[in-house]
């Protein structure tokens, strides 16, 4: 007895859509083959009209009222769902977060090839954390150590926009710059 329910159950658990007979409602909406509306019936006469296509009858809007179904080949609408999400994933641009460390008593040379390694990073187009790290003494002159920061900022301004201002975040400060439009 239990192998028989585990069965019934293990059928249902197959995917995430409701094909045939696992369609349970009274009423549902169907759509052909080619996409048009045939209307409200029941799901009896809709499973008849799928078999007598020789398809499957799928039930791709559960939550509707009533729900709609589709007359169609199942495999072939399972491949093309698929097929449409990966063509977005691979479709998405991903900004990434690169970061710049600066400390206080950098020299303008290294500011400069800082500066150069931020205008790649925009070009790319991603988003630039530039972190201006304190260590030991240092802390007492944080306010003073903004200036650094701005001129960043600034030497940037043609390429890149503020996105976060300068803000004090533990024994660091950090500003977010993104590529200007």
């Amino acid at each position: 007895m239990l192998s028989t329910f585990f069965i019934l159950w293990e059928d249902k658990a197959i995917s995430d859509l409701f094909i045939n007979e696992q369609i349970r409602d009274k009423e549902v909406r169907v759509i052909g083959e080619d996409g048009e509306q045939l209307g409200i019936m029941s799901s009896k006469e809709a499973l008849a009209l799928a078999e007598e296509a020789g398809v499957d009858l799928v039930k791709i809007a559960p939550t509707a009222k009533p729900p709609v179904c589709r007359i169609v080949d199942y495999g072939k609408y399972k491949y093309e769902q698929t097929r449409k999400e990966k063509d977005k994933k691979k479709n998405q641009k991903i900004v990434e977060v690169k970061e710049i460390r600066l400390s206080p008593n950098i020299d303008t040379n290294d500011l400069n090839t800082k500066i150069n390694a931020a205008k790649k990073f925009l070009s790319k187009g991603d988003r630039v954390k530039v972190t201006l790290r304190f260590r030991g003494r240092e802390m007492a002159h944080m306010n003073t150590s903004k200036h650094i920061l701005d001129d960043f900022a600034e030497s940037l301004a043609d390429v890149a926009v503020v996105e976060k201002a300068p803000k004090v975040e533990g024994r660091s400060m950090t500003m977010f710059l993104t590529e200007k439009k």
